[in-house]
């Protein structure tokens, strides 16, 4: 779940489209290793040149701000070409990007929220990407037909929550909620990615814009466990979800994916473990945050294994690590598991600090190596 951007709803729906992608670094008039050096404050977001060539960019970000912000590179229309949530004030991060040639923006965004402050950035050239090995094409395709996969067999179990709600089953859609968002959470990347998508169906309550409703799959959560009744409003909430994810099942087709932003995703799969899951803030109502940790390292896990022939020829102690790294993580999580309940996982509120830091310690063990991903696929 990232933070909803109101504006992306009404430009997404004028603007007119773009190609383009995400990805890492090519040397150009920017900072002097070749990168493009932003400087985000809680009033600025300083970048220390406009213009570079199309291929690989990578951006050198430094928060100095009192505020964690998130730094994107964006179309016109407000569609994400790549991003980097969470950059906590005093810290620094490295975001690879693969982009074409033509006009975008870099918006650095205090407190998550809001359009952000923005400078243009033009980037110049044939319009192709630099020439890469075939695996990584064949690594793209599988990627996006894994996501379409998803997205296919997430609407089915989505429709048994919602007709469960309908009916007024309390117990039914209970049981239903946590498995209808795993295909979701596997491929949460390509639906932000749309930008007005994710705002509808997967906000929670203390990341809503001003003036904006309050749609989707928490905003049923809290109905169905904190107050336990399921009345108009929620019935009506329940066919919107379904329409709004009919919606991204027809648009993750068309989505815009590179070897590095499955590489970027799949580090941004951690951070939603990290910022949402491990805090027991994402399903805060039901406790059914394990089942939505597991999806995010699973979806992590699948672009990965995509990326690891071609990572592993170009750094093979990284996907050394990572094979470690993954497969700690999954023997961490497995702990959790039980029949008892309709996701698998014993409820969140019954982890306990002890746990939950073991689990985050895990994740952050993941988390390092993993941003070193993008840099891998393409040297």
């Amino acid at each position: 779940m990232r933070a909803a951007r109101l504006s992306v709803v009404t430009a997404v729906a004028t603007a007119a489209a773009l190609t383009a992608v995400t990805g890492c670094t090519e040397k150009s008039k920017a900072d002097g290793d070749g990168a493009i050096k932003v400087t985000a404050a809680d009033a600025k977001c300083d970048t220390s040149t406009k213009s570079v060539p199309a291929g690989q960019v990578s951006l050198s970000i430094e928060n100095k701000g009192s505020k964690a912000t998130e730094v994107e590179i964006l179309f016109p229309d407000d569609r994400i070409v790549s991003e980097k949530e969470n950059i906590g004030p005093g810290t620094k991060y490295r975001l690879t990007a693969e982009i074409k040639a033509g006009s975008y923006e870099i918006a650095c965004r205090p407190g998550m929220k809001g359009h952000g402050v923005r400078q243009k950035l033009t980037v110049t050239g044939s319009g192709k990407v630099t020439k890469r090995d075939p695996q990584l094409d064949k690594a793209v395709a599988a990627y996006r037909a894994y996501a379409q996969e998803q997205a296919d067999q997430t609407l089915p179990k989505v429709e048994t929550f919602t007709n469960a709600i309908k009916a007024g089953n309390l117990k039914a859609a209970q049981d239903a909620y946590a498995p209808s968002r795993v295909g979701w959470e596997r491929t949460e990347p390509i639906a932000e990615s749309f930008g007005d998508i994710d705002p509808k169906t997967d906000t929670r309550a203390d990341g809503l814009e001003k003036g904006q409703k309050w749609t989707g799959w928490h905003a049923l959560e809290k109905a169905l466990w904190q107050d336990k009744k399921i009345g108009p409003a929620q019935k009506t909430l329940a066919d919107q979800l379904v329409t709004d994810l009919k919606d991204w099942q027809q648009r993750v087709g068309k989505a815009e994916i590179t070897p590095t932003s499955m590489a970027n995703g799949a580090k941004e799969l951690l951070d939603e473990v990290a910022t949402g899951k491990v805090t027991g803030e994402e399903d805060r109502y039901s406790h059914t945050d394990l089942s939505d940790f597991k999806a995010n390292v699973e979806g992590a896990e699948k672009a990965y294994e995509l990326l690891k022939p071609v990572a592993q020829k170009n750094d093979k102690a990284l996907t050394t690590e990572l094979d470690q790294q993954f497969a700690s993580l999954n023997t961490t999580l497995d702990k959790y598991r039980t029949k008892s309940t309709s996701d698998g996982f014993v409820s969140y509120d019954k982890v306990t600090k002890e746990q939950r830091k073991e689990l985050s310690d895990a994740v952050n063990a993941l988390a390092e190596p993993l941003s070193k991903l993008a840099a891998a696929v393409v040297k």
